[in-house]
Parts: C-alpha cells; sequence; structure tokens
C-alpha cells in the first residue's frame, strides 16, 4: 500500500501573515527608517533639513559623550530585576501552589495597577515618597538616616518606582510556570528525604526556569528603555538613557543623535539578552 504525501498547505504561512504585515510595517520598517536617521549629518537642524552624509561618527560621539547614562540605565534595570525576581518568586509561588480558591482574586491584585495608566501609578509614589509623606514620616520616626533627609528625587525613589511598576511582569510568567508544576514532584522529593531547600533548588527551581527567563527579560528590557521614573522620582543626577534619548528627539530636535542613541541602546540590550538566554539553555526561547 502506498502512502500518500502529506498535501501542502497555505494555511499555515496565511495564519502568520497578519503578524508578520504588522512587524513589517510597524517595527522593521521604521527601524530601518531610524537607523537612516542616525546616519544623517549632525550638523544639520529641522528648519534647514539633513542630508544624509553616511556619518557613522554619530554612533561613537553619543556614546562617549552619554556613556554614564547608558551604565546608569543598565544597572538600574539589573538591580531592578533582581529585586523583582526576589519579591515576585515567592509571591508567584505562593499563589501558584498554595492559593487554593483565592488564585484568580491574587492574580487579579497583581494585575490590578495595570488598570490605571503608566503615568498616574508613577505619580502616585512621587506622593508617597514626599518629603511629608508616610514613607518618610515612618522612617524618621524609626531614626533611620535618609540621604539628604528625603527619599524622592533619588536612587533608591526611582529603584522602588521601577520596581513598582515592572514587577507584575515578573510575577506573571513566574505564576504560569509554576501553575504548572506537578506538586507530586515536590512530594516525592521529600519522601527521598531531600530538605527544603534541595527540593527547591533540585526540583522546583529547574521546572521553572522558563518562566525565570521570561520574567527577568519582560522585566529587564523595558526597565532599561525606561524614563518616566527617573524624570518624575529623581533629578539629572539619575537620569537614564532614555531621558536623553526622549529630550534629543522633543526638545532639542537633535535627530541624528538620538536616532544613534537608540540603536547603540538597542544594541546594548540586545547582546547581553542573547548571551544570557543561550547559557540559560532556553534557545527555542528567541
Amino acid at each position: 500500500m502506498k502512502l500518500e504525501k502529506p498535501r501542502k498547505t497555505w494555511l499555515p504561512y496565511l495564519l502568520l501573515l497578519p503578524g508578520g504585515l504588522w512587524l513589517i510595517v510597524f517595527f522593521a520598517v521604521p527601524a530601518v527608517q531610524l537607523f537612516a536617521t542616525s546616519l544623517y549629518d549632525p550638523d544639520g537642524s529641522l528648519a534647514e533639513g539633513y542630508a544624509m552624509t553616511w556619518a557613522f561618527g554619530n554612533y561613537a560621539d553619543a556614546v562617549q559623550e552619554y556613556l554614564p547614562h547608558f551604565g546608569r540605565s543598565i544597572g538600574y534595570a539589573a538591580l531592578t530585576t533582581v529585586i523583582c525576581l526576589v519579591i515576585g518568586y515567592p509571591l508567584a509561588y505562593a499563589i501558584a501552589l498554595k492559593g487554593g480558591r483565592w488564585k484568580s482574586l491574587l492574580l487579579i491584585c497583581v494585575i490590578a495597577p495595570f488598570f490605571t495608566s503608566f503615568l498616574i501609578r508613577t505619580l502616585a509614589w512621587k506622593v508617597i515618597l514626599s518629603d511629608g509623606g508616610p514613607v518618610v514620616s515612618a522612617l524618621t520616626a524609626l531614626h533611620v538616616p535618609l540621604p539628604d533627609g528625603r527619599l524622592l528625587a533619588t536612587t533608591p525613589a526611582v529603584i522602588a518606582g521601577l520596581v513598582y511598576n515592572f514587577l507584575p511582569f515578573m510575577v506573571l510568567p513566574l505564576y504560569a510556570s509554576l501553575e504548572k508544576l506537578d506538586p507530586r514532584l515536590i512530594e516525592a522529593a521529600g519522601d527521598l528525604y531531600a530538605r527544603p531547600v534541595s527540593r527547591f533548588t533540585r526540583v522546583v527551581l529547574p521546572l521553572s526556569m522558563p518562566g525565570v527567563v521570561a520574567g527577568t527579560l519582560l522585566t529587564f528590557i523595558p526597565a532599561a528603555g525606561d524614563y518616566i521614573n527617573a524624570q518624575l522620582l529623581g533629578t539629572n543626577r539619575q537620569y537614564m538613557i532614555g531621558n536623553v534619548i526622549q529630550s534629543k528627539f522633543l526638545r532639542v530636535g537633535d535627530y541624528p543623535a538620538a536616532a544613534a542613541l537608540s540603536f547603540t541602546l538597542m544594541a546594548a540590550i540586545l547582546v547581553p539578552v542573547f548571551v544570557y538566554v543561550r547559557r540559560a539553555g532556553t534557545d527555542e526561547m528567541l
């Protein structure tokens, strides 16, 4: 009996077509235009126009002038990611494995901040951390030393805002990964006299690594490009590279420098992220 060859179908490609067109129109084309903008003559202006001079020196000038802002952005994003992981993992574990009938309510509580805009949430932190706010008053009553006697307009304030705004991006992937975990595996490890630490490091953590990787990426990438928290909760001493790009585009009007900074930031994020995903052993996630 001769087996029939499976017929080729265009259905999978047709299903990919809307998403592919969306990415081409709203990502690929703007990215190409942005790259072209980064090579314009830096001496041009909006009034006189920009000439294409293939000025690759825009990248060297941008990195040399704003290297501290790049380092600050990566450092803030890395610290935010670590804090979110430390806070989010126990929270996701408790919801997934101990939440019981309250799982849905607890998840709603996690995503409840998303019901308001990013800007309003950050402005709320500006009120909470203000000099006469409850946090400063409580720390002062406990005689906790504060830099210059305040929290607002400091690095901890910016980090606190970043952690608050991006914590759900860490919790949700972790929950999705831990929720699939079979509790019988943990019980089996206990039956084999594994201590709680060994159960976590040898059973729970390895099985939840896809959630850890996804959560850290979803937290680190947007945090590195954020500028709202530094703008509202910090000063120019806490400004990140996103603040510089926003100013170059919308205030100064230096489009070549802004575009060069944008592409440099993209490379500064993509390269370590690619290495991280490769080392985490989850290449299929790319």
